[in-house]
Order: structure tokens, then C-alpha cells, then sequence
């Protein structure tokens, strides 16, 4: 085995090779679904800018997928610093297109100039044809690589302009190549919906379907349509747009007048759908929860100790949100989470202020989604009343083992998240029990990252979790909080490590209000005890450990050192404990924090998601023997 590393061994990926190295990087490779959505978001971006009315979607028996628009069509001219044509440097090069400088498109969906590119990359062929100028243009690639250069094929109407692509993925990339047809029709109407005005037709060769969507009025229409059959409380639902130079919100709103569990509840950014919601469902949400909550305070609605939160105001609405950014920021190349943090307080404070009129004008209606939200509110104050902290002097024990700690005073309290019965039991006896409350947990718990939140329910032990801390996950308001700090304490040892890492996941996916408020810490309990004489040492590592037994050693005289390495946190005594990772003047904690510039989501993908799995063995094939065994 070759141990040098030199020049020689650093491997630059130019054109489409990072594409082809690792597509899970780029697209979701259950099925070829984003492929087609990458292609219909730059005709979409067309009719965002009014350059486009009609976009032809076609699903081949043959494996071809086929989008068709009549926008201006794309760039054949050379490009006077690459040398190409637009649209082989469209195709071919990732980073390359005309959304970035926002002098071509005011709103866009596709953003990072990689969408395209993709497609060709992850393609066995791909055709495109340019109706533009008077003239239609042609291009041919296999696997991303050109295979017929640009070339006039014919002449058309001095109106007749737009861009065809015709592509068929590749199998090697994909576990299947069968498009999901739902899902895919679910996506045209939604994208006719929020672009009025846009024709969308769609045709499946396979059972020779044929759809044509067109909405003139948009979202209340599609929430109408949606929302058939079921009892709404509104007779015309709230609907409204605000717009500034950078940004705009546009949504509608409703409510059931009971709890359903397929309604319409969906968020879009510059028409392309972010299932994990983010910025701007979380400025929606706290935007309606803050009109709410002030209608109800100036009627005097609310009974005495009661609050509500988001989720009471929201969980019978039914809803659309749709965004338009200039500069969206999202969680991943698929765009399935909004991360623009400044966008939250323009919906919240659009959203805040178009209700609050909206109650004051339509009182009535006002009380009765009032109500909704209180008697959501009265249930789950019901539950919360079983995990009520306990008294030292009576109430059975909590979920999940918790010793609960005396003190409510969020300023204070601290929750132990312990790995195992073992350690458990002696942070029981090394904790502070005014303010300190453990929390055994059994082994590992469920990898988290690519579930939802009301999936990761489920499961026992995040159940327990989420009941001691008083949140459940996924939810937005964290005023039911049961303490100030929560520290993840498992062992130095990989296993520990591990442990740490699903914890992390955990609170970083579905607690982020927790993460983002500085809420959660990571105990760093030590690996060796050092004596010397009357002298007492605690080392985090084998680094740490040198350096100490080094200062000890230059001591005059020949001091006799003694080294303890610890197995794990049951192996130590209570008051080793308490001293290395419990008392307040000694222990050492390090926040779990994030930031926009980090790249926290991708390196937690890279080490947790399914979907990354190959990526993951190739990284281990490569970087594994850096990895040194203690």
C-alpha cells in the first residue's frame, strides 16, 4: 500500500465529473423526478419574467422525458470569453448562466447556474432544440459529453421562439428510472397555480393521459380546488401579497373546522416547492401566531395561564405560501428548505400585519378561529400535565427515567442526556439536584436526519426526549421549554462519539430554534486521570495527556506519575464526575452552534444520510487509513 502523498495524488474534477463522481451531491437519485424539475424551473424562470405562457411536459414510452416552452429560447451565440455557444456553455459547464448578476431575472428558481448541467450530466442522451431569431438550432450530447456540434436545422415564425429539451437519464445513476407520475402532476399544477397565466400540458405516452392546467386566480382557486369536500370556516379565504424591491410574499389561508390529516400545506420559493418549509414558513407561522395571539389578548379571549403557540394556531389551516426571492439561500442543490434568514421577518411582519386587519374587520370569523387555536392549546396543556416537573416530595416518575431537577428557572436548569443505566447512575449521585436533571438514554438512538418530525415520533426513546425537554420536535415555539441547558454526555470512546454525532443530528434537524438559541451544549468528559503526588490532572486526549505528564516530569526531583485511562463515564466515581463535567467552575462544555457560512448540513448528509452512502464508502476507501487506532 502506497503511503506517500505528494502533488501527484490531488485529483482536480473539471466539466461534469463531480456530477458524475457523486450525484447524490446534485440531485435526489431515487428517480429521475428532480431531473425534470431542474429543466421545467429555467422555463418556469422564463414565465416568471414574462417571456413564457406555455410549457409542454411529455413522459416517452421509450424512457425520454421531453420539456417544451415558448420562451425567447436559450443563447447560440459565442461566447466572447469561453468561446462557445451559450447553450453548450449552459450545458457543459456547471456555475454557468444568467441568473446571478439578476439583470436577466428578477425572480429565479434556478439559482446556482448547476440545474441544467446536471441533467446533461446524468443523461444517456440529450437533445435540445433552439426556436430563436427565425431560426431552430440544434445540439446533441451523450453523457454529457457534445456528440453533434450546434447546427441549423430550419427556419420558423419570427414568433415562433423557446427551447426544447428531450433527455433520457441514465439507469447507472438512478435506483429506478421510472418517473413518479403523481408526484410530477403534483408539481405542474402547483408551478400553474403560482404562475397565473401559465399554460402547463402534460402528456403520458404510457396510458395516453393528457392534462392541461391554467389558473387565472392562482392560489385561492388551487385552495379551493384542494380543499373540496371539507367543512372550511372561511367563506372566502385570506389571501395576500406584498412585494418589495428584493422579495415578495404571496399566500392564502383557511382552517377546517376539525383536525384532518392530509390538508393543504405547502410553501414554495420562486415556484419551486421547499418541502421542509424553513424561512419563510417560519416567518409565516410566527406572523399568524403573533395576530393571533393580539386579537385574542384585546377580546380578553384567552382563559387566565393559558397559552398558544404556532402549531395550536396552524394545525387545522390549510394554506400555501409562496415566496420570490432575488438571492434565495437553500439548505441543499435540491431546494428543499429555505435558509434566507432576513426573508423570516419580511413574511412574519407582512404576515402580522395583513391579519391583525383582517381580524379587526372580520371579528366573528376572528372568534372562531380564536377558538380553534385555544381549545388546540387546552389539549395540549392536558397532556403536558403528566410530564409536569416533579416534586421532590410526591408524582410518579417522569418518561424516559428522568431525574428532574428542583429549580424551573430557565436561566439555571440543566438536562444530562447520559449514555446508559451505568453512567446514568452516577451522574444521579454527582449532580447539583437543584438545577441538574439526568437523563439516561438506551444505547444509540434512531438516526434522525432524513426523517420527518412526525415520523422520528415514533420511536420511544425520542419520545421520552422530547417529552423531558417540553418541545416536540419540529415545532417552532420553544416557550414550553423545561430547560435552559441541554448537554449531550457520552463517552470519550468512538461509540460515544457516535452517540454524540445522532444527538447532534437530532437537535440540529429538528430542534433548531434550540440550536439557533444556544441551547445545547457538548460535554467533553475526559479520557485519562494523571496523579502526581498530591496533584490532580484530567486529559481529553493522548495530546493533552503528553502535555501534562511533560509539565509534570520537569519538576525537580523524579515525581512517581500515575495514569488512569477511563473506559467510560460509568467507570468513574461520582465526584470525578462531578468535577470533569457537571460543576459549573470546572467542567468544559462547547456549544453546538451553527451559521449561513458554515457547511454543517452538508458534512451531516456526508455522514448520516442514506442517500449518501456511496459517497460515503468512497471516503472511507480514501481518508479511512488516516484514522489512527487507540
Amino acid at each position: 500500500m502506497a503511503n506517500s502523498y505528494d502533488s501527484k495524488a490531488i485529483e482536480v474534477l473539471s466539466g461534469l465529473d463531480p456530477v458524475k463522481k457523486r450525484p447524490g451531491m446534485y440531485t435526489d437519485t431515487n428517480n429521475p423526478n428532480h431531473l425534470i424539475q431542474e429543466v421545467l424551473d429555467n422555463s418556469v424562470d422564463e414565465a416568471l419574467s414574462g417571456y413564457c405562457s406555455s410549457i409542454k411536459v411529455s413522459i416517452m414510452k421509450d424512457g425520454f422525458i421531453q420539456v417544451v416552452d415558448d420562451g425567447r429560447g436559450m443563447p447560440v451565440d459565442i461566447h466572447p470569453d469561453h468561446k462557445v455557444s451559450g447553450v453548450e456553455l449552459i450545458m457543459c459547464k456547471l456555475h454557468a448562466g444568467a441568473k446571478f448578476s439578476g439583470d436577466e431575472y428578477n425572480f429565479s428558481g434556478g439559482l446556482h447556474g448547476v440545474g441544467v448541467s446536471v441533467v446533461n450530466a446524468l443523461s444517456d442522451e440529450l437533445e435540445v432544440h433552439i426556436r430563436r431569431d427565425s431560426k431552430e438550432h440544434s445540439i446533441t450530447f451523450n453523457n454529457g459529453d457534445k456528440k453533434k456540434e450546434l447546427h441549423q436545422i430550419g427556419e420558423v415564425g419570427a414568433r415562433n421562439s423557446g427551447t426544447t429539451i428531450k433527455f433520457k437519464p441514465n439507469p447507472k445513476y438512478f435506483e429506478t428510472t421510472e418517473v413518479q407520475i403523481n408526484h410530477l402532476k403534483h408539481l405542474l399544477k402547483a408551478k400553474a397555480v403560482l404562475c397565473p397565466g401559465l399554460t402547463i400540458d402534460f402528456f403520458y405516452e404510457k396510458k395516453s393521459e393528457r392534462l392541461r392546467w391554467f389558473y387565472e386566480d392562482g392560489l385561492k382557486g388551487y385552495l379551493s380546488e384542494s380543499s373540496d369536500g371539507v367543512e372550511l370556516i372561511l367563506q372566502d379565504s385570506i389571501l395576500c401579497s406584498k412585494s418589495s424591491e428584493a422579495q415578495e410574499v404571496e399566500f392564502v389561508l383557511n382552517w377546517a373546522s376539525r383536525p384532518l390529516k392530509d390538508r393543504l400545506n405547502e410553501t414554495y420559493v420562486n415556484l419551486i416547492p421547499t418541502a421542509q418549509g424553513g424561512s419563510h414558513l417560519n416567518g409565516f407561522k410566527s406572523g399568524l401566531l403573533e395576530a393571533v395571539k393580539e386579537f385574542c389578548d384585546y377580546r380578553n379571549l384567552l382563559p387566565k395561564g393559558l397559552k398558544i403557540n404556532a402549531e395550536d394556531v396552524i394545525s387545522n389551516a390549510y394554506f400555501v405560501v409562496s415566496s420570490k426571492l432575488q438571492n434565495p439561500q437553500f439548505a441543499g442543490q435540491i431546494k428543499e428548505r429555505l435558509d434566507s434568514k432576513d426573508h423570516a421577518s419580511f413574511v412574519s411582519t407582512i404576515t402580522k400585519d395583513a391579519l391583525s386587519i383582517w381580524f379587526n374587520t372580520n371579528t366573528g370569523e376572528g372568534e372562531k378561529i380564536a377558538e380553534l387555536a385555544i381549545s388546540s392549546a387546552q389539549i395540549r396543556a392536558k397532556a403536558s400535565r403528566v410530564v409536569e416537573r416533579k416534586k421532590t416530595f410526591k408524582g410518579p416518575a417522569l418518561p424516559g427515567k428522568l431525574s428532574d431537577c428542583n429549580s424551573e428557572d430557565l436561566n439555571e436548569t440543566e438536562l444530562f442526556l447520559v449514555e446508559g443505566d451505568s453512567a446514568g447512575g452516577s451522574a444521579k449521585q454527582a449532580r447539583e439536584r437543584s438545577f441538574q436533571a439526568i437523563m439516561p438514554l438506551r444505547g444509540k438512538i434512531l438516526n434522525t436526519w432524513d426523517l420527518e418530525s412526525a415520523e422520528i415520533i415514533k420511536s420511544q426513546e425520542i419520545k421520552n426526549l422530547s417529552t423531558a425537554i417540553g418541545v416536540m420536535p419540529g415545532n417552532d415555539d420553544i416557550s414550553s421549554l423545561r430547560y435552559g441547558k441541554i448537554c449531550i454526555l457520552a463517552d470519550a470512546d468512538s461509540d460515544g462519539l457516535h452517540i454524540a454525532t445522532l444527538l447532534c443530528a437530532l437537535f440540529l434537524r429538528h430542534y433548531r430554534p434550540l440550536v439557533q438559541q444556544g441551547r445545547i451544549y457538548v460535554s467533553m468528559p475526559p479520557l485519562y486521570r494523571i496523579d502526581c503526588g498530591k496533584d490532580v490532572a484530567y486529559a481529553l486526549d493522548d495530546e493533552q495527556r503528553e502535555v501534562i505528564v511533560s509539565n509534570l516530569k520537569s519538576k525537580k526531583g523524579k515525581p512517581k506519575i500515575n495514569i488512569q485511562r477511563f473506559k467510560g463515564l460509568g467507570e468513574m466515581n461520582p465526584s470525578q464526575l462531578r468535577e470533569t463535567v457537571m460543576d459549573p467552575q470546572s467542567r468544559q462544555l462547547v456549544c453546538l452552534s451553527i451559521s449561513s457560512s458554515d457547511n454543517a448540513n452538508s458534512l451531516m448528509d456526508l455522514l448520516l444520510s442514506k442517500k449518501r452512502a456511496p459517497d460515503r464508502k468512497e471516503w472511507l476507501e480514501k481518508k479511512g487509513a488516516l484514522a489512527e487506532i487507540k
